[in-house]
């Protein structure tokens, strides 16, 4: 399966198992031969698929190096991006040379931000090995690290050259890694399509619809990221249940609790919030919980809604005092609500008066 994403830079997204084999194949055909090329992994992913990259990169005639930082969320952070800039200086890249993110969303995240910033812009290549950065933040563009302030507050818009989705890849994923994805899978059902929905809601095994899940989701991300590539207008859609989900993940401090199962709460939330405002189809709610449920999820949290609702304040869909929300008007069916933030604030307390840390 391919796809190509018609933005300001265009490129391709391969959808294909044992994809990764050819990625020496696949950027020969973008990069001058004899380029120099820095793998960016994390110690999880490398040990695994670190080598076969390598190993393909070296077929092809580049000269791969390895930049290899601790996995997790804590390592998404300015200092390890300083590292990774100051490995690429050292390795002696040039702007004719590129970068490859092998991993998961933090390590495309950050490889994609050292790209944008060494040397004002230098080419990378999204290898994405977990389902949510397959599904998700490997396409569009968006590159960033967190601040102590909040999640991706440093960040650019610096689009790939080409994206590889090897759906083997998924084989090693840990269980709790694969529910994370689907947080994100289930997203795409909630904002864009009441097929993808009932698919997933009615699927005893979904290994063998990946590839069209898989399709799927990147093609919805394709059509909205083509008609707002810099994120002013439609593409907020795809935040459905972030703004909550990042301020959950903040105060979980951006441990034990994954990006996928923070934004789950966060559409449960959004839901019963757009029904207790009447701009949500009733039922809405209960329909993404019992998925979320069926896939591992969680649906409530122990977090204080103060607390939730205080970390809101520096959301990327501000504008002024204002917050732009994503609701949906059903399955399938979603829209950007602009409201002032003490009327955000207000409207959660009214709708989550027993909430008390479920």
């Amino acid at each position: 399966m391919q796809l190509t994403v018609n933005t300001s830079k265009p490129y391709e997204i391969i959808i294909e198992r044992g994809c990764l084999d050819e990625l020496g194949g696949r950027c020969a055909a973008l990069f001058s031969a004899g380029a120099k090329t820095a793998v960016i992994s994390d110690s999880n992913v490398f040990p695994i698929y670190g080598e076969r990259a390598m190993a393909s990169l070296r077929e092809a005639g580049f000269t791969p190096s390895s930049f290899v930082f601790p996995a997790g969320e804590g390592s998404k952070q300015l200092s390890t991006v300083g590292d990774m800039l100051g490995f690429l200086a050292q390795q002696g890249l040039t702007r004719s040379d590129f970068l490859v993110a092998l991993g998961g969303g933090v390590t495309g995240d950050m490889a994609g931000f050292a790209a944008a910033c060494y040397l004002r812009g230098v080419s990378f290549v999204q290898v994405p090995t977990s389902l949510l950065a397959q599904v998700d933040s490997s396409v569009g563009g968006k590159t960033a690290v967190d601040l102590p302030q909040g999640k991706n507050l440093a960040g650019a818009f610096h689009q790939p050259a080409l994206v590889l989705i090897d759906p083997d890849t998924l084989g090693t994923l840990p269980p709790l890694f694969f529910s994370d994805g689907m947080g994100e899978v289930i997203k795409y059902g909630c904002i864009r399509s009441r097929a993808l929905f009932d698919t997933l809601r009615d699927a005893a095994d979904l290994t063998p619809q990946m590839e069209s899940i898989l399709f799927s989701c990147v093609d919805c991300k394709r059509e909205i990221v083509e008609h707002d590539e810099f994120d002013t207008g439609e593409r907020m859609v795809l935040n459905f249940g972030h703004t909550l989900g990042h301020a959950l993940e903040k105060a979980h401090s951006y441990t034990g609790l994954t990006h996928g199962a923070a934004v789950g709460i966060g559409m449960v939330l959004m839901a019963h919030l757009g029904e207790h405002m009447g701009l949500t189809e009733a039922g809405t709610t209960e329909q993404i919980a019992s998925l979320l449920e069926k896939y591992g999820l969680p649906v409530s949290d122990s977090t204080p809604l103060d607390q939730i609702v205080e970390a809101t304040a520096l959301d990327k869909k501000g504008l002024g005092g204002d917050l732009r929300i994503v609701l949906l008007r059903t399955i399938g069916d979603s829209f950007v609500h602009r409201l002032p933030r003490a009327e955000f604030a207000r409207l959660c307390r009214e709708a989550f008066a027993d909430w008390e840390g479920r």
